[in-house]
């Protein structure tokens, strides 16, 4: 079926895809608005971690699409997408179903990236979807229900062994979410929590190398020790190879074998299949196959269609491919649209880098804000979960998840375990310091928020 031809469909229900969408409602735009994603929940990745040690639920880091666009205009179409025709302007979908755009916003974000490791697809966990995080938790759970059965120490010890295969940001935050959690899990089925063992393979010689969490390295390094059980990390460690049982990787000309029945896959990313068979020449791409636009976020050759997040790079201007890049660049290409449906002329999208926060185990994180000061320890925990949850998409959905993290993480946490005399002081001035975060973080992106429209 064909709807009209003024009509702007989004590719992609991640961060850059959703705000262009809501903001396009929120600025009252005159045309009509098609968001498509194969997924039924829009995912908040940075928080996925949270979600699955149960620190938070799904109503705040996997809202269903539905929920978060109500009220809004924009028409969610759940199905995938086949194929995208430029020169057309249409999009086929796997339904059947074709729809002829008059803009298109790429936001299609990446695929996880294997980098043609043996088994590494088949075998390995990626961690990107409620989905994944489900199918992990699941796997796990089976490992140590079979470990507390088995009396043989070297095939107990396979069960109660994870590698994360990548030492950027990914493989620290799951490392060390892992590393508290998991020996808590084996503990409440009676088994020696002690057994559990948290490896990281990392490429390089560093862990968070080129990473924009670099400045945090040291700081990482040091908490990572500190886990309920500490991770190993093994540095200059290509993997090449992983099965069910074990990850190969060589290491000083050396090809050395670890024993295991989870590896989780950190690795980094490669372009989504359909950005990479769209017709733009490889000279109107970045080294990593990403879709150079302009400063206003347009293609260099269809300027009806913007992009941005992980698919797409902005000529001579390096950012980072983070959440809150992608939502900035959102908010603009959804000013850029209405900018254009009513004569005007799209603006160069500005971003701004507020800083960087890393999970770093249970109510532990690091944070460099605005690269003027660090924090580090609960307060950071603290300071991280509420600035995310500021982030989260629609009013209604911010102000609730918000609330019920305070309830949750601060009054009943604290103030459970924190009973008497000097203690009852500590909570207090935990629940201040929550309260403060949450309302900094907000007060913080308010005001970015409106410097950024007075330029």
């Amino acid at each position: 079926m064909n709807s009209q031809v003024y009509q702007t469909i989004i590719l992609g229900g991640g961060f850059t895809g959703l705000f262009t969408a809501l903001n396009l409602a929120s600025e009252h735009y005159p045309r009509s608005v098609i968001l498509i994603d194969k997924e039924e929940r829009f995912c908040f990745k940075p928080l996925l971690y949270e979600y699955f040690d149960g620190e938070m639920n799904s109503f705040q880091v996997v809202p269903r699409f539905s929920e978060l666009l109500r009220g809004s205009g924009v028409i969610f179409i759940q199905d995938t997408v086949e194929s995208i025709d430029l020169h057309q302007q249409q999009v086929q979908l796997a339904s059947g179903n074709s729809y002829k755009y008059s803009n298109l916003v790429l936001a299609l974000g990446s695929v996880t990236g294997y980098h043609s490791v043996k088994g590494a697809k088949e075998n390995a966990f990626p961690f990107w979807t409620q989905a994944d995080a489900i199918a992990l938790d699941r796997h796990l759970r089976g490992c140590f229900q079979k470990a507390i059965k088995i009396e043989d120490p070297e095939l107990r010890q396979k069960l109660l062994t994870v590698v994360v295969v990548g030492g950027g940001a990914s493989g620290v935050e799951m490392a060390a979410t892992l590393a508290d959690f998991l020996p808590h899990w084996y503990g409440a089925l009676g088994g020696n929590a002690t057994e559990i063992r948290v490896i990281m393979l990392n490429h390089g010689e560093k862990i968070l190398d080129g990473d924009i969490n670099d400045p945090l390295r040291s700081i990482a390094e040091q908490e990572l020790k500190k886990r309920t059980v500490p991770i190993e990390i093994i540095t200059e460690a290509e993997a090449t190879a992983v099965s069910q049982n074990a990850v190969e990787y060589k290491t000083n000309n050396q090809v050395k074998i670890l024993p295991t029945h989870t590896t989780i896959w950190t690795a980094g990313t490669s372009v989504h299949p359909l950005i990479q068979n769209l017709p733009i020449p490889q000279e109107h791409r970045d080294h990593h196959h990403r879709l150079l636009v302009t400063s206003n976020m347009q293609l260099l050759d269809f300027p009806e269609v913007f992009a941005g997040g992980d698919c797409a790079a902005v000529r001579d201007n390096s950012l980072p491919p983070t959440a809150q890049v992608a939502y900035q660049q959102g908010a603009n290409i959804a000013r850029n649209l209405k900018a254009m449906a009513i004569g005007e002329d799209p603006k160069p999208v500005g971003v701004n880098i507020r800083g960087t926060l890393l999970k770093l185990g249970l109510n532990d994180a690091a944070a460099n804000l605005f690269n003027v000061f660090e924090v580090v320890g609960e307060p950071a925990h603290l300071i991280r979960q509420g600035t995310y949850l500021t982030l989260l998409p629609t009013p209604v959905h911010d102000f609730k998840a918000t609330t019920e993290w305070l309830d949750e993480e601060i009054f009943h946490h604290h103030l459970d375990t924190h009973k008497t005399g000097k203690k009852v002081v500590q909570a207090v001035e935990l629940i201040g310091a929550g309260v403060v975060s949450v309302l900094v973080a907000r007060k913080l992106l308010r005001m970015l928020g409106e410097k950024e429209k007075t330029e």
